[in-house]
């Protein structure tokens, strides 16, 4: 279980992708029923380390608080074209070769490829640093699309608030869908967006001069266990389907029928850790309609079975 988080502080780290590593694990809410950890920023001996934006963080820590580390993690940085310290690599290979989880935010990715993590792993970083990263680290297959990738216990995001989202797909890896959800909740944030979820690239999409459709989304999470499609849901919107679909996609970043999908599964997920209703009636009230096809959909994103993850993350107050 992640109890131990340590986060490495590179020259030059970008304050914002810090600061959300300490939003997300440096922070006591226990009195809300979320976990607590052991929580550290360390740099090389303890020093105190540049920013990006002008001023220097002072730290209480150097690179030994990352040798009891369940989770190790590097901020967005940048100092001599991504170079490391060997003291980093070091303590880098030994989270990894122990079983630590070993998170990167943004270009926090070189220091990963640096230490040799990224080679024959899926990887990302921010959509505009990832052709150097390939060409960086020809070994490692760098996913330029996406929000966040996890393989086995390296997990890469891409910048600023896809790192949200990568802390929290770790928390829901560790913990379960409802802590990561309150966890979200804390935060005021959207409680899950697929990894595969493709990032804003450079192409920038025009500007929306439409009302929200988040009166859309709550009327549908409300109703997931009724039938609904582009066409119902442009309804709600009083929209053309095609109009709506695109506004859609400028708003969430994904297609109405993979946040449809999405959520469903997440409600899914609930009932199979905090309820004792069948997998059929499950379906049901998710909105699947059929035992069957939520199967599938577990086996598609999720990479196992129902019975599986009721049995992985049953709550034990059932």
């Amino acid at each position: 279980m992640l109890r131990n988080v340590a986060v490495i502080a590179l020259p030059e780290v970008a304050a914002f992708e810090l600061g959300v590593l300490c939003e997300l694990f440096g922070y006591d809410h226990s009195d809300e029923g979320l976990p607590a950890y052991d929580f550290a920023v360390c740099s090389l001996d303890g020093r105190p380390v540049p920013t990006q934006t002008g001023f220097d963080i002072r730290v209480k820590n150097d690179l030994s608080r990352v040798e009891a580390a369940d989770l190790v993690a590097v901020a967005r940085y940048y100092r001599n074209g991504y170079a490391v310290d060997p003291e980093v690599i070091g303590a880098l290979r030994r989270a990894h070769e122990r079983g630590a989880w070993v998170m990167s935010v943004c270009t926090g990715a070189f220091a990963l490829g640096e230490a040799g993590l990224l080679d024959g792993r899926r990887c990302t970083t921010h959509w505009r640093h990832t052709d150097e990263l390939a060409l960086r680290y020809p070994a490692a297959k760098v996913d330029p699309d996406v929000l966040y990738v996890q393989d086995g216990k390296i997990l890469t995001s891409a910048g600023t608030a896809a790192s949200l989202d990568a802390g929290l797909h770790l928390v829901r890896q560790e913990y379960g869908t409802a802590i990561a959800t309150a966890l979200a909740r804390r935060l005021v944030v959207p409680p899950h967006r697929d990894g595969g979820q493709a990032q804003f690239i450079q192409t920038p999409l025009q500007p929306v001069h439409c009302e929200t459709l988040q009166p859309v989304l709550t009327q549908v999470l409300g109703t997931l266990d009724q039938p609904h499609s582009v066409e119902t849901m442009a309804e709600f919107a009083h929209m053309a389907p095609r109009t709506f679909a695109r506004k859609f996609r400028n708003e969430t970043g994904a297609t109405p029928h993979d946040w449809l999908t999405t959520q469903r599964l997440l409600l899914a997920r609930r009932l199979l850790e905090d309820s004792d209703l069948g997998v059929h009636t499950i379906a049901e009230r998710a909105g699947f309609g059929s035992a069957a096809t939520l199967r599938h959909h577990f086996a598609q994103r999720l990479s196992t079975t129902p019975q599986a993850y009721r049995g992985t993350f049953r709550s034990h107050s059932v």
